[in-house]
């Protein structure tokens, strides 16, 4: 019994942490995502330790029947909620079936302790406080190992979906041995056939999810991402998909253009991709020494490429925080030729790291370009300690979706700035944002925005342009600077 307390809560918590890490990557927003599947989550158990009062007489069939349940729902959770994604409104109905999901999974979880206490103090005639100690014990130490079974062997080895799958799996086998190996004399003949049949079907069905799993996942890519879907991979810290072939800027109507999606959001647009990149790039490259520079963020090689075009560069250090993002690059032939294969130049040194722990530790750069989104990159820590890795001279450059808070942010640090843009121009990919990209160039003195060459897209007079395009509308009241702490 406490061997089955044990592997249920094990099971309970992967089911828990496989709903944290799916809304935050389908949904984003990952400290808001915990918050919501926890509380939702501690709310149901308790209302579902309350409706198990009414299960206790007969402890051991509600049991198998609560565990069978609960296989069903935490095994197909994963799948169900990646094809609400894909096939309906994503973030409406992704966002619903969450709370809902982890309400129902929470409400089975909770129904489980009172059934196994009545179970327990049926076994072994103890009094109620020392037959708690020995279930909570075993409850507590099956949560340790499910939390540390999700990310070290469940989510690397089999992924989100195989491992809640192989999850509801167990939880169904632990009920089944409850009721039909150390409790077969309660239920009746037809009933314990019954329970007997039900615990197959589940079984049953989450083999058939297993095998597939591809084909439900293949078809709900094409419906979110188009019909060219080349390839996708689940890292350990997003879902990645490559969709199209096409590089070139004109692409006929039968070939997509290439595109890159991290978790559901567009990255790159292969045909667009030189406008975002140049202006990240060069704007930091025209005005100062460029002898080191510091990338945090773009693995994907393109910002790279076009550090590399600068003959003064002697050495390109790149901080990626997902190794799964050059790796592909370097294996997808179509990728790499569009980096101009600026991963294999012998100039640049690849560092898989999170980049806001790798800096505190950093050298000093000329030039460093974060390309990082949101919370904890676009905050005071992380530039100041951006800012500490400048040499004399040196500029930083951010790539921004929300360019006033950013500016904000960096000038908190001690820095002046330059709000600049991409330049504009037509979009070969439909889920490209209508809006050119925004940057904040940064120095201890005020900065120059300045080309030492002209681009393909920008001249400096273009750049500084934008500049003033952007400045006309700048808020009369700054925002906030942003803080991990706030």
């Amino acid at each position: 019994m406490l061997l089955a307390a044990f592997v249920c809560a094990a099971c309970g918590l992967v089911y828990e942490l496989e709903l944290v890490a799916l809304g935050g990557y389908l949904i984003g927003d990952p400290m808001t995502q915990t918050s919501v599947v926890l509380s939702v989550m501690v709310f149901a158990m308790g209302v579902g330790s309350l409706s198990a009062k009414r299960l206790t007489r007969r402890p051991a069939t509600s049991f198998a029947l609560v565990e069978c349940a609960l296989a069903l729902t935490g095994g197909l959770s994963v799948l169900l909620l990646y094809s609400a994604w894909a096939w309906l409104d994503r973030y409406g109905a992704t966002t619903a079936g969450v709370v809902g999901t982890t309400f129902l999974i929470g409400v089975l979880i909770g129904a489980e302790i009172p059934l196994l206490m009545t179970l327990v103090q049926r076994i072994r005639r103890e009094d109620a406080g020392r037959a708690a100690a020995d279930l909570f014990a075993a409850d507590y130490v099956g949560a340790l190992i499910g939390g540390l079974a999700f990310p070290f062997l469940l989510l690397p080895l089999l992924g989100q979906t195989a491992g809640a799958l192989l999850t509801g799996a167990v939880n169904a086998v632990a009920g089944a041995a409850v009721v039909l190996w150390l409790f077969r004399d309660e239920p009746s003949p037809r009933t314990r056939l019954l329970l007997w049949t039900g615990c197959g079907l589940v079984l049953v069905v989450l083999a058939v999810a297993a095998a597939f799993t591809g084909v439900i996942e293949r078809a709900a890519r094409n419906a979110l991402y188009g019909a060219q879907v080349r390839l996708a991979i689940q890292s350990r810290h997003q879902e990645i998909v490559l969709v199209g072939t096409a590089l070139e800027a004109r692409v006929p109507p039968q070939r997509a253009p290439l595109e890159l999606y991290l978790n559901g959001r567009l990255a790159l647009c292969g045909p667009d991709e030189y406008r975002e990149h140049e202006a990240l790039v060069h704007p930091a490259l025209g005005s100062g020494p460029v002898g080191r520079v510091l990338l945090l963020g773009g693995g994907d090689g393109m910002a790279l490429r076009e550090v590399l075009r600068q003959p003064a560069v002697r050495d390109v250090t790149v901080v990626e925080l997902d190794p799964a993002v050059p790796e592909l690059v370097r294996r997808d032939a179509a990728l790499s030729a569009l980096s101009g294969h600026s991963l294999e130049d012998s100039r640049v040194r690849l560092v898989a790291a999170d980049p806001l722990r790798w800096l505190r530790e950093a050298g000093s750069y000329d030039v460093v370009l974060a390309t990082l989104p949101g919370l904890p990159y676009d905050s005071r820590e992380f530039y100041g300690l951006a800012a500490r890795a400048l040499a004399p001279g040196g500029r930083l450059v951010v790539r921004t979706d929300t360019v006033w808070a950013t500016e904000a942010t960096v000038r908190a640090v001690g820095l002046h700035t330059v709000p600049y843009t991409a330049a504009d121009g037509p979009r070969s990919c439909p889920k490209a944002p209508p809006e050119p990209p925004a940057f904040v160039l940064a120095a201890r003195t005020p900065p120059r925005l300045a080309l030492a060459a002209p681009t393909r897209s920008l001249t400096t007079e273009s750049l500084v342009g934008t500049a003033e395009r952007l400045a006309a509308g700048r808020p009369g009241r700054a925002p906030e600077p942003r803080s991990l702490l706030d």
